[in-house]
């Protein structure tokens, strides 16, 4: 008598293992499949240099002197 209950708990066991691996399984092929890989992006910003003035998009032409200390040419 008790070695068939042990038997149906053993086999309810794998299939609740199963059952919970499936369900995994699932939910990473539907994410997959939802989100997807779109691979690279298409813009391409380049890299801009952090001063304003030697950026290639810069609205400002650049100063023949641009040091903002004193000195040599920079006053």
């Amino acid at each position: 008598m008790e070695s068939s209950v042990e038997s149906q708990s053993a086999r309810k066991t794998w299939l609740v293992i199963i059952g919970l691996l499936m369900l995994i399984l699932a939910k990473g092929m539907f994410t997959f499949w939802l989100v997807g890989d779109l691979g690279q992006p298409t813009w391409d910003y380049r890299p801009v240099p952090d001063v304003p003035g030697e950026s290639p998009y810069a609205i400002y032409a650049p100063m023949p002197h641009p040091q903002h200390v004193r000195g040599d040419k920079g006053e």
